[in-house]
């Protein structure tokens, strides 16, 4: 299949990958974390049920001609998480999603992955009006979306929870806020 976006996308510190199935191994570690899984699937899965949402995210590029990449360190091809384009049957709009393996937050890999696909997204699908689905609890997924330059544009009940939809804006719009972001990330995006 033609995708409508790269199957790989390098930043300064990762190689971001369309998700294979080769990748689950080393995503189960995320599914089977309760810490990990609290703001996502909401409970930790058994490894059947962390490979079915690794061929989901799979899938995913198949139906859309988009979807999540996993995320790799460049110096030990390491799997440290999920971050791309998500947009499933129940979300209100397409969204740039996020989630890491344990041991890897606060070293900055989501924003430097979430950033060069907020990029990606703005050069392959202009036509996209992208968001973060987050629920209210999780303070750090709010962070990463506002240093990004999302803001929050409404609240509303999903799946029985209190969730908030951030709006990320174009790079290219010209209210974008490119304040957090430096040359160096820019031209390592793509």
């Amino acid at each position: 299949m033609n995708y409508s976006i790269p199957e790989s996308i390098n930043t300064a510190r990762l190689n971001l990958e369309k998700v294979t199935i080769e990748d689950w191994p080393s995503l189960h570690n995320f599914y089977k974390d309760v810490e990990a899984t609290r703001y996502t699937t909401g409970h930790p899965l058994s490894e059947g049920e962390s490979w079915r949402i690794v061929a989901a995210l799979i899938g995913h590029w198949e139906i859309h001609g988009y979807g999540p990449y996993t995320l790799k360190l460049k110096d030990s091809d390491a799997v440290v998480g999920i971050v791309g384009l998500w947009y499933p049957g129940d979300w209100p709009e397409p969204e740039i999603m996020w989630s890491l393996v344990p041991g890897y937050s606060g070293k900055g890999y989501a924003r430097e992955a979430a950033f060069a696909v907020r990029q990606m997204a703005a050069e392959c699908l202009p036509q996209l009006h992208l968001i973060s689905l987050i629920f209210e609890q999780n303070r750090a997924s709010i962070r990463l979306a506002e240093s990004l330059g999302a803001t929050l544009e409404q609240r509303f009940l999903f799946r029985d929870k209190e969730a908030l939809i951030y709006r990320h804006l174009s790079p290219a719009h010209p209210g974008q806020s490119d304040s957090c972001e430096n040359a160096d990330q820019r031209d390592q995006a793509v």
